[in-house]
């Protein structure tokens, strides 16, 4: 089986293109990326032979078309920005495939997909992915399941790729659109500022207690859909202090807004000046601990009492576990999980699917386990249900 591994060579998908030479059955891996240098440095320094680089144009939807029927499964590693596109070309041409994030038309593709009689997963990382699963884990351990909270920490620098960037200042931007949609309760979607609804959350000895705020995440959408027993679904999570005490002066100092300013002849978006300006910051580059925290409440009944399950996640330290690396084998490494469990049939659904309709959960955290990020589950009874 072939396997085209997108954005293969970029600063999260290489952790997944490392998986798979190290874990996979795939005859041929295709790294396809923009950066063709990179790509061959990549191979080279992974030495396997079955990885193959391959130029790639995420901008020409016809090359997707005519690329995308000579595999088996498209994982795609690309910024967000282009997930629809991945995923429209995957449904057109009938080619399982999978990405990191999701966006709610990704979904409208539902029942041309199930037309085709294949799979795609949007959202097989960190979060959404391992996050999305842990629920599902909850729904296998209880009746019912009412009310879902997430939190992670996602301690990496403030600009490792342009995509991570962009993601960063999605999360602090006023007036983005997403913000009206932050979290579900009580069958209604709430709207949120940045810096709202924060909590202190104990993660993993490498980060510690953690203050987390609401963020628009993908779980907090397709979970309400997956569960309609659920009341209450809500996301929140932060970055190291630093980047949080950055990204606050900025929002506050109405820097991360879409109103022009104009410098010397150039009128831009503030936004965009301040994206410039620290993808070319030194310091934006800096990070003195890589590492990824998630913790997943789950709330329900079981036999007539109420129930919480908790699950916590835990990975080797950066100085183990290849310095940043110990950030980026959190996402890329479920992404190559999924590409595999769909290459061996292991789906459970077909369409276009969150992680939580469409994986087993076992098998999906004995590979995480093999890697090096474990799950901890612990469940509470707490009362009878009056």
């Amino acid at each position: 089986m072939r396997v085209l591994a997108l954005g293969g060579a970029g600063a999260v998908c290489q952790e997944a293109t490392k998986d798979l030479a190290a874990f996979s059955d795939f005859e041929e891996i295709v790294v396809a990326d923009y950066n063709l240098a990179a790509v061959e440095k990549l191979i080279a320094d992974i030495g396997d032979p079955r990885l193959t680089a391959l130029k790639f144009n995420a901008e020409d939807y016809n090359s997707m078309l005519e690329l995308f029927p000579q595999f088996d499964v498209v994982m795609n590693g690309l910024p967000f920005k282009y997930d629809l596109a991945v995923n429209t070309a995957c449904v057109e041409t009938g080619v399982n495939g999978l990405d990191l994030s999701s966006d709610d038309p990704q979904f409208a593709l539902h029942e041309k997909a199930l037309a085709k009689d294949m799979i795609f997963v949007p959202g097989v990382g960190a979060t959404p992915g391992i996050t999305n699963m842990c629920v599902r884990r909850a729904t296998e351990q209880l009746d019912e399941i009412t009310e879902v909270e997430i939190f992670f920490a996602a301690f990496r620098n403030l600009a490792p790729g342009p995509g991570l960037l962009a993601t960063t200042l999605w999360e602090f931007v006023p007036g983005e659109s997403d913000r009206q949609d932050v979290y579900f309760e009580d069958g209604q979607w709430h709207a949120t500022p940045p810096l709202s609804g924060g909590i202190d959350v104990r993660f993993h000895d490498q980060i510690g207690t953690q203050r987390v705020y609401y963020v628009p995440h993908d779980e907090a959408q397709t979970l309400p859909r997956s569960y309609p027993s659920l009341r209450r679904a809500a996301v929140r999570g932060c970055f190291p202090p630093h980047v949080m005490s950055l990204m606050g002066s900025l929002m506050k100092g109405g820097l991360l807004v879409a109103d022009p300013i104009k410098i010397g002849d150039t009128e831009l978006p503030a936004v965009e000046y301040v994206r410039e300006l620290l993808w070319n910051s030194p310091a934006s580059k800096e990070n003195p601990v890589w590492a990824y925290g998630l913790v997943i409440e789950v709330t329900g009944t079981r036999n007539g009492r109420h129930t919480k399950c908790v699950y916590r996640t835990e990975h080797p330290p950066q100085d183990e576990w290849g310095g940043k690396a110990a950030y980026f084998k959190n996402v890329g490494i479920p992404l190559s999980i999924g590409a595999q469990m769909l290459a061996k049939g292991m789906a459970l659904a077909k369409g276009v699917q969150p992680p939580e309709l469409t994986f087993p959960t076992a098998p999906f955290f004995a590979e995480l386990e093999k890697r090096g990020i474990k799950v901890y589950e612990t469940i509470t009874e707490e009362g009878y249900v009056m």
